[in-house]
């Protein structure tokens, strides 16, 4: 669908918001914020971006709003090309990456929310003081970015918000059965979902079908494979894998990860976020070790953490030749690892299932439209604590 609207921008808006994402999963981030805001007669949302494409030779990106909305159910009459916006001003502009790249001329407020917390912690960077707020996720995201001294870095106000994107992961109702007999599975049988990170070097790019071969011949269960929505490499995963669907082999076409994540039995990934977001349900996981992934994380300077959670919460395979006797053993002992997880899930994400109110708090405090913050915001000193 072609996303632009002869719906004029009505500039007499006391408050308006201006969010722009150029993956789906920084959308999805902020969905469950923007159901909140939409409610409000005196906010307008306005929505930018689309999907990128670089071109390495002439060292410029574009973005394609083609399509980029519309799975979302939102008001289309509010999506724009964002330049078509050169002359607006916004009361606040949200992201939830770390480019400032759909920033209009004149606006009041950012706010930066995240789209994730990972042990590769690419997301603690001094990049977030570009920002006037921040909505850190949890306590572990809080003390690396003060042990690294971005806290009171800058003219930055962090607060502790939690993730808003996993409340439905804790508070939604239980879709195992409905979801897996929809895509054709048995939901008798142990669910694997296998989401693999899409940076360079990472499991997809370097043994993708012979794992997903493995796992598939490895036992009786059924196998999930969402790969990741805006990886390094340019490749149409879905058509190369569509070969290997089967009875019990599903592809995820679905960008929104959450609904996978509460019907699964098993995470099978290698470093991405999602094994910290899977914590929340305190089930088994399995990382499939990619040593040149971790090594380039640290060259490129990501603060790499493999000692406080990392892939401790789970078991690790080497690849395709004992990727299914590692599942095995973790679905046979599935609380092996559960008292790190759930410590995990613990220090990582802030009031889970009230993360979304917790944002909406902070974004109306930047739009000016209130003066006080949700009770369960923490405002962070330079120590990460609450101060």
């Amino acid at each position: 669908m072609d996303s632009r609207s002869n719906v004029p921008i009505d500039l007499t808006m006391t408050t308006r918001i201006l969010f722009g994402a150029y993956a789906p999963v920084h959308f999805l981030c902020f969905r469950p914020v923007y159901e909140l805001l939409r409610k409000d007669p005196d906010v307008e949302i306005w929505l930018t971006g689309g999907f990128r494409s670089k071109d390495k030779a002439a060292g410029t990106e574009s973005y394609d709003l083609n399509g980029f909305y519309d799975p979302y159910g939102v008001d289309m009459d509010r999506v724009r090309p964002y330049e078509e916006l050169p002359d607006v001003h916004f009361d606040v502009v949200l992201s939830t990456h770390s480019s400032t790249i759909f920033f209009p001329k004149s606006y009041g407020k950012s706010v930066q929310m995240f789209h994730g917390v990972s042990f590769k912690n690419f997301s603690v960077r001094d990049k977030v003081l570009n920002y006037d707020f921040a909505c850190v996720v949890g306590g572990y995201h809080a003390g690396r970015f003060a042990s690294e001294g971005i806290i009171g870095g800058g003219a930055t106000r962090f607060f502790m918000t939690g993730f808003a994107k996993l409340d439905a992961l804790v508070t939604g109702p239980d879709i195992r059965t409905p979801l897996l007999k929809g895509l054709g599975l048995n939901p008798a049988l142990p669910t694997i979902l296998y989401a693999p990170t899409g940076g360079k070097y990472n499991s997809l790019d370097e043994m993708g079908e012979e794992l997903i071969e493995a796992v598939r011949d490895g036992g009786e269960w059924n196998l999930l494979i969402k790969p990741h929505d805006h990886p390094k490499k340019a490749i149409d995963w879905m058509k190369r894998l569509g070969p290997l669907e089967g009875p019990r082999v599903k592809l995820v076409r679905d960008f929104d990860i959450v609904t996978y994540l509460a019907a699964a039995d098993l995470l099978l990934t290698d470093a991405s976020s999602v094994s910290m977001e899977y914590s929340l349900r305190d089930r088994p996981m399995v990382f499939v070790d990619v040593p040149k992934l971790l090594t380039n994380v640290q060259e490129r300077g990501g603060a790499l953490d493999l000692d406080t959670f990392g892939r401790r919460v789970g078991s690790i395979a080497r690849g395709p030749e004992d990727v299914a006797a590692v599942i095995a053993s973790a679905l046979q002992s599935p609380t092996r690892e559960g008292e790190l997880r759930r410590r995990a899930a613990a220090e990582m994400f802030h009031t889970p299932g009230h993360a979304a109110e917790n944002v909406a708090g902070v974004i109306r405090l930047a739009a000016g439209l209130a003066t006080e913050l949700p009770a369960g915001v923490e405002e962070l000193s330079p120590s990460g604590s609450a101060s």
